[in-house]
């Protein structure tokens, strides 16, 4: 439980701590901890649906063994998996989607287990963009003094979630103190609907990107172009830019199937965060080669956009994102033509130009979010 007269910080995710796949809510609740907070990392939206769906929280063993138990990670850090019977799920149909919707609107008042103490005491709550935002008006009756924050990591519409979540997310607008939102795309969105929405991009751990590590490529002729990511990859780009340029090798970092076979592709699967730092460090391009999803425009400084620029890359995107770094080369997604010329403009970039003053660390993102600078 909360203890002493540290502040104390909820962050309510979907994303689970012991996770290979560091989030922007694992690097927040990272960077109050440093700052002097008691923090608990609270993942909502995970329940046996999850479990059917082979969801890839429900793999780890640690996660069964934490399930629905106040975990103590380290001095004043504890994660909390709230794991529910149900929640709201996409369930990829229409009619399925409103006959489950006087179920799923239950879903805020399942019980919260030993972690509800926890809840009334704590000072700042960050809800993501995740169904979370259902437990928003039963923690707020809870605990009506804390700050609440709304930080709109993802476009709920880009991730396809039930009809349900899009609704909590509009009624929830009134009862956050601020909407804070990492790229342009969600800022204009939410700028006309409430008084205080700011443009936070999202951090950085300054302290990883600024060391110095072995050349991952060594002893392999580049150039070398990078993607790292979860999901929404283009597999069309790679599998023509590869056919392209030959001598080009293309390093594909995360869970993704396999898009082609070609000699210079090269596929690692899922990795931890920081063994990905040096692929992207010593890169020579950075991919941020999305597929054009309804939503995708708020992918314009995801937080790989902003590590590629503080690693000084050109970076590759489809021109349905709009560009808003200098540093930024769109094509045209299926275009061979835009495609090689993409590239060519990206490999001849000059990275001294690009700027990374701007950048925040998480910790200058944590206060910004808890109401102080910057």
């Amino acid at each position: 439980m909360p203890s002493g007269n540290k502040p104390t910080v909820v962050l309510v995710t979907g994303h689970y701590w012991y996770s290979k796949r560091r989030a922007g809510f694992h690097w927040l609740a990272d960077a109050y901890h440093r700052l002097g907070w008691q923090v608990l990392f609270f993942t909502a939206s995970v329940s046996w649906l999850s479990y059917l769906r082979r969801d890839h929280r429900t793999l780890y063993g640690s996660f069964w063994k934490q399930r629905n138990k106040l975990w103590q990670v380290g001095e004043d850090f504890y994660s909390y998996v709230w794991f529910t019977p149900f929640h709201p799920a996409n369930l990829r149909s229409g009619l399925l989607n409103a006959l489950s919707k006087p179920l799923f609107r239950t879903y805020g008042g399942l019980p919260l287990g030993p972690v509800e103490p926890f809840l009334r005491k704590a000072n700042l709550f960050v809800f993501e963009s995740t169904p979370g935002l259902l437990l928003l008006r039963r923690v707020k009756a809870v605990n009506p003094k804390a700050r609440y924050v709304y930080r709109v990591s993802d476009d709920l519409r880009l991730l396809k979630n039930h009809p349900l979540v899009l609704e909590a997310e509009e009624d929830g607008l009134a009862h956050f103190e601020l909407i804070s939102t990492p790229s342009k795309a969600i800022f204009e969105r939410f700028r006309d609907l409430h008084p205080n929405v700011r443009l936070h991009p999202h951090g950085i751990r300054k302290d990883l990107f600024d060391r110095e590590y072995p050349n991952p490529y060594q002893g392999r002729p580049g150039p070398h172009l990078v993607f790292v990511g979860t999901s929404h990859f283009d597999e069309d780009f790679i599998n023509r830019a590869s056919r392209m340029f030959p001598s080009a090798q293309f390093h594909i970092i995360g869970p993704l199937p396999r898009a082609t076979n070609v000699h210079n592709v090269s596929y690692y699967g899922e990795m931890p965060f920081e063994k990905t730092v040096p692929f992207i460090l010593h890169a020579d391009v950075g991919l941020a080669t999305r597929s054009c999803l309804p939503g995708a425009e708020s992918l314009s400084d995801s937080l790989k956009v902003i590590q590629y620029t503080y690693a000084k890359l050109p970076v590759l995107m489809p021109n349905c994102i709009p560009a808003t770094r200098p540093n930024i080369v769109t094509y045209v997604p299926g275009d061979d033509e835009s495609i090689r010329s993409a590239v060519l403009k990206a490999l001849s970039f000059d990275r001294s130009q690009v700027d990374r003053s701007g950048i925040y660390s998480w910790e200058e993102l944590a206060l910004a979010i808890a109401g102080g600078a910057p």
